[in-house]
């Protein structure tokens, strides 16, 4: 069985550090300010300052991966002589998983030795980075490269996201809700709660009237559908609210009788279009 490596993205919002630790390489994503052109690398950027530049009134914007830039990302892996697997951010909201598909047609000929896989995890954030992490624990414990990549495809409309944002005026640019939703929703102080379905869209769920609520209705969520509570791995996301974070950790403390496995930040990718106060839930459920 000829070794093989197996490929994120930067929307996946675990630091390159941790992906290296589990033996997964980063293909980076990048992000500007609407009022700069200068490109930023997401896994390069001050978490902290991004959010808090956002609170200050600025705007980011973002783009898929493109061809080129998975051709340079994995060719250095095929020369090595290995095998390749990259799980990909949802086909749901950007067009990177058809560009990693690209990149492989054109790699495939000059590496026909070679078994160069992507697969779409219908995933986004630390979603993606569970899926990442329990794919990666499938080649640790001997799976072949196919046997991951049926894997993902398995357990992907079971991996479940439930998110909440503090402030709707981020979703409307990105379109998920309406100028007149936006505004009315502010004005009631109205915190939704969203997750992503089984197309790999965002969408909208539930309405909370307080930030309290909505996490409370998150860990809800959690109690309702997870698959195993009390060993299954739970991550959570946050844009710069750890102390929410905390909260709906110990929320889910109570349900699972332990503590969650992951407190990671939402990175510039994904806070662009959720926004600083983005607090997201992820673990594996009955369904989405």
């Amino acid at each position: 069985m000829a070794e093989y490596r197996i490929f994120a993205d930067a929307a996946c919002d675990i630091p390159k550090e941790t992906l290296r630790q589990w033996g997964v390489e980063m293909v980076e994503m990048t992000f500007r300010f609407t009022d700069e052109e200068q490109e930023h690398y997401n896994s390069e950027t001050d978490v902290v300052d991004f959010y808090n530049q956002m609170r200050a009134g600025r705007c980011s914007r973002t783009a898929a991966i493109n061809t080129a830039a998975f051709i340079d990302a994995f060719r250095p892996t095929l020369e090595q002589g290995r095998d390749l697997l990259y799980v990909a951010f949802s086909s749901g909201g950007s067009t990177t998983y058809e560009q990693s598909l690209a990149a492989i047609a054109q790699l495939q000929p000059e590496f026909p030795d070679r078994k160069i896989l992507s697969v779409d995890a219908l995933a986004y954030s630390a979603g993606l980075g569970l899926t990442v992490y329990l794919a990666a624990q499938k080649q640790q414990a001997g799976a072949t490269i196919e046997e991951v990549f049926r894997y993902v495809e398995d357990i992907r409309l079971h991996v479940c996201h439930w998110f909440t944002v503090d402030d709707l005026v981020y979703l409307k640019r990105g379109g998920r809700v309406s100028a007149t939703t936006a505004l009315v929703g502010t004005m009631l102080g109205i915190k939704p709660v969203l997750h992503v379905d089984d197309a790999g869209h965002l969408v909208s769920v539930d309405k909370a009237r307080s930030r309290r609520r909505s996490l409370k209705a998150m860990a809800d969520r959690f109690r309702e559908t997870a698959l195993d509570p009390a060993h299954g791995t739970i991550f959570i996301g946050h844009g710069d609210c750890r102390e929410d974070a905390d909260y709906l950790a110990g929320l889910v403390r109570k349900i699972a009788g332990r503590d969650v496995d992951l407190i990671t930040y939402i990175g510039p990718v994904i806070g662009s279009h959720s926004g600083p106060g983005t607090a997201a839930l992820f673990f594996l459920g009955s369904k989405r």
